[in-house]
């Protein structure tokens, strides 16, 4: 006959008082809390949350698009809706650019003759191991991240133009709403010394070449160019004074 051995269970937390006095004896662990479930709240309810500034300024760039109904008896909240929707595309129009990219011959028509009409794109042919290429280069870099709406592109330059002359090298190309907008060749289209603010004044000769995406218009970015290249002869002019005053 088989031995059969039950097991009673009591309520969950409940205690005998015998488990008491072991408990006090040290000879049973302490009693576990009962479980208790959280407290029940219900979702917020969406419609609920009044809608101000604070409101919209929580939304990403797809909510506010979809809340453009919603707002339609509130025009002072739709005005501000479309200029939040406003500053997150010029924001990620900014972020887009903001250094030297590489391209291919492949990628040129792409990166270049079709980028937005609004952007001007900056493109260097150029070589490898040639230190004219790589003064320029440099420069471009700088400026690149001065005005990160601008576009700068570089390319090999037999890979953009088959069999281009290296006495060329390196050359510029200034591209707007797909057609070239201005060209300077050779390192001494710059001036005799190459530096970032000389070759800014050079792109902004003629053209809005160059944006920041914050100055506001044209005419304060060519301000803010010219304003950098005088700083920088006037350092020029000050660091050899002082070389020529200390030899004597």
């Amino acid at each position: 006959m088989a031995d059969y051995h039950f097991v009673y269970k009591d309520v969950e937390g409940a205690s005998t008082q015998w488990d008491d006095i072991q408990r006090k004896l040290g000879n049973l662990p302490p009693k576990p809390p009962a479980f208790k479930p959280d407290p029940f709240e219900p979702a917020p309810d969406p419609d609920s949350v009044p809608k101000d500034k604070s409101w919209i300024d929580e939304k990403t760039e797809e909510e506010l698009e979809e809340i453009e109904d919603d707002l339609d008896d509130d025009r002072l909240l739709e005005e501000y809706r479309k200029k939040r929707l406003a500053e997150m595309r010029e924001a990620v129009k900014i972020s887009k650019y903001g250094s030297v990219m590489p391209i291919s011959g492949s990628d040129f028509v792409r990166e270049v003759s079709q980028a937005p009409q609004d952007v001007w794109v900056v493109v260097i042919l150029y070589k490898e191991g040639f230190l004219e290429c790589g003064l320029l280069l440099q420069c471009l870099e700088e400026l690149a991240v001065k005005y990160p709406a601008t576009k700068f592109v570089k390319i090999i330059s037999t890979d953009c133009i088959p069999n281009y002359p290296d006495c060329n090298l390196p050359t510029l190309l200034v591209y707007n709403n797909g057609a070239v907008k201005a060209n300077y060749v050779g390192l001494h289209s710059f001036g005799h010394r190459c530096t970032p603010e000389g070759v800014a004044l050079v792109l902004c000769q003629s053209d809005p070449v160059l944006n920041d995406g914050q100055s506001g218009s044209n005419a304060s970015v060519l301000e803010g160019v010219r304003k950098r290249f005088i700083e920088k002869v006037v350092t020029e002019h000050e660091d050899h004074d002082d070389d020529g005053s200390s030899s004597d």
